[in-house]
């Protein structure tokens, strides 16, 4: 029986890694055997790749952020995501390319049809079956962000930028409403995983 993939996305501050660890709970709970994978990295050059793409130099270009974003997806495709797919998984990953063609697409402000292409030549075959976004205010995420040690290359942008990046999952999720569910993340946590419950009961039994 092949396995079940689902990504979360959203942006800096979200609550992705929290609900990601609840999400898994349950399922093994219910009897599910789990693999959880991050974007960039999840392998070891992947891992290596995302050390730089957060923490190498201010003048990394949008070019090489999108390159170098799918060449750790590339890797953590064939090596990872689809094996456990094959044995029957379900693989939950905290971001995939939709991150992509929202902060290097509409961010960065790289052309959408050459994000598509590298993105399409990175994963091939391999998509979604469902895609939770967890949305919050911007001021939710700027206090968040304000709130850890230290930020990183994405973290430290502007309000600007973020508002891009708003703006661009908000189109993505009018563009693939059966893939993509929106999620108001602004919520008690609890109210919010009972939500996500929701939309992944209805992945594994469809």
């Amino acid at each position: 029986m092949a396995g079940i993939f689902i990504t979360f996305e959203g942006t800096e501050g979200c609550g992705k890694s929290t609900h990601i660890h609840k999400l898994t709970e349950r399922l093994q709970a219910e009897g599910h055997a789990v693999r959880v994978v991050r974007e960039p990295g999840g392998t070891e050059s992947g891992e290596q790749i995302r050390k730089l793409l957060k923490h190498g130099p201010k003048n990394l270009t949008a070019e090489a952020e999108l390159l170098l974003m799918n060449a750790s997806r590339a890797q953590l495709v064939r090596e990872v995501i689809r094996p456990a797919l094959a044995a029957g998984k379900v693989v939950l990953c905290d971001r995939f390319y939709d991150s992509t063609t929202v902060y290097q697409g509409a961010g960065r402000g790289l052309d959408a049809t050459r994000v598509q292409s590298i993105i399409d030549f990175a994963v091939g075959e391999t998509r979604p079956d469902l895609t939770i976004l967890m949305q919050i205010p911007i001021k939710i995420s700027e206090k968040r962000r304000a709130n850890r040690r230290g930020t990183d290359r994405f973290e430290s942008a502007n309000r600007e930028f973020f508002q891009r990046i708003e703006a661009g999952y908000a189109a993505l999720a009018q563009s693939d409403p059966d893939r993509i569910r929106a999620i108001d993340a602004d919520r008690p946590i609890n109210t919010v995983q009972a939500d996500i419950w929701i939309a992944v009961s209805s992945a594994l039994n469809s």
